[in-house]
């Protein structure tokens, strides 16, 4: 059997990811991952579309087209659930490939990238429920250990609790009811399904937000602004958003030497002493930015209204088009760049990080502020599903 594509792509891909990590060490962030899976990609693409061609087949060309149909979805914005659709029917579409493709070359490749695959999608139907039903209580228990009791920092106990009573139901209750009354409730698990779903592209789309690399030719930065410790001071999850951006800001003036006007956009809440855009440019300040580089906006209580009101203060002082981002942390910059295409801005954003414990249940919290965003979609949805579950439940009722 000849090992040469095998070979080639070993020493391709090696190569590439060792050039690629001393390369991105050199910039101020680094995002190795990121870039070591593009050259994956890459080098997997001529290895796949070379074998076949040695084996005459051209099918490669359609998982090929699908990707450029969603890099074309992607670049023309960013910030829109249709990418996380995408994506995953690209993964999909990927997978039988790789049925096809080892069924045609009978590539030891292909057939490892199935075989972790499957071996997945086994882990996850056997332990998924339950693990994940454990992984929520644990991580609720830390979040409420490490932040405050509110609601907001409760969603995975709550949604533990919930997913607790399903599988007490499905596995104790469900048998015991006569069929017609199993069959409505079998409308629950659908509907969740549903959300499943909607939630599984949700994060497929936010992940792939993260990374964004902007040009270091920005004419404004907005940093989103978030509550004050004590009603005066910036928070460490604040001062996170506010640091990436400053980063930024100084990262440019080195390579560009182009000095970006960092907008800091927040207002007072009932129980701050100073609006949160003040507070945030003395913090900014503090660490050395200019203060003719900095902007306030001081009358938003919603990310929205962030961006609504900083594009008033950017138009008066420069006509559109403009070069703008905006920073926040990395659970939130995929809904903030919704808002921000609300507000007639093409802005993207680029993320602070935030706790790993503290994910779950932020983007927990996103994804519900996101169905919300489109509640009347989902809530049809919902109806249809119910409706057609009654149906079946009044069929089967008169049918025994």
């Amino acid at each position: 059997m000849n090992f040469l594509p095998e070979i080639l792509l070993a020493i391709f891909l090696v190569g590439g990811i060792f050039a690629t990590i001393v390369w991105r060490k050199k910039k101020p962030d680094p995002d190795i991952v990121f870039f070591c899976l593009v050259w994956t990609c890459i080098c997997l693409i001529f290895y796949f579309a070379g074998i076949e061609l040695l084996n005459g087949g051209y099918f490669f060309i359609f998982p090929l087209a699908y990707l450029a149909i969603f890099l074309w979805s992607y670049f023309k914005n960013k910030a829109r659930l249709l990418n996380g659709v995408l994506f995953n029917i690209l993964i999909f579409v990927f997978g039988f490939y790789l049925i096809y493709n080892v069924s045609m070359t009978s590539s030891i490749v292909a057939f490892g990238l199935l075989g972790l695959a499957a071996l997945f999608l086994a882990s996850v139907l056997v332990f998924g429920f339950v693990s994940l039903i454990i992984f929520l209580y644990w991580n609720a228990l830390i979040v409420l250990k490490k932040e405050s009791r509110s609601l907001a920092n409760m969603l995975t106990l709550l949604l533990a609790i919930f997913l607790t009573f399903f599988l007490v139901y499905d596995h104790f209750i469900a048998q015991r009811l006569p069929d017609w009354l199993t069959i409505l409730l079998a409308a629950l698990p659908v509907i969740m399904g549903y959300f499943a779903l909607v939630f599984f592209n949700f994060l497929s789309v936010s992940i792939l937000y993260q990374f964004n690399h902007p040009k270091p030719n920005q004419d404004y930065i907005i940093v989103l602004g978030a509550g004050l410790l004590n009603g005066d001071t910036v928070s460490p999850l604040l001062a996170k958003r506010i640091d990436v951006a400053i980063n930024f800001y100084h990262h440019q003036i080195k390579v560009a030497g182009k000095h970006a006007k960092i907008l800091m956009s927040g207002g007072q809440g009932h129980d701050e002493k100073l609006p949160e855009g003040a507070a945030m440019a003395e913090y900014a300040k503090a660490k050395g930015v200019a203060a003719a580089d900095l902007l306030i906006e001081d009358q938003s209580t919603t990310t929205l209204e962030n961006m609504r009101f900083s594009k008033r203060i950017m138009d008066q002082l420069q006509p559109m088009p403009y070069k703008v981002i905006f920073t926040s942390n990395n659970y939130h910059i995929f809904r903030a760049g919704i808002y921000a295409r609300k507000a007639g801005l093409r802005a993207d954003g680029i993320g602070a990080k935030t706790a790993l414990y503290y994910l779950p249940n932020a983007f927990l919290r996103e994804y519900i502020a996101i169905v919300a965003l489109h509640k009347k979609r989902h809530l049809l949805v919902s109806i249809l599903i119910l409706a057609l579950f009654v149906f079946l439940s009044v069929m089967s009722f008169f049918i025994v």
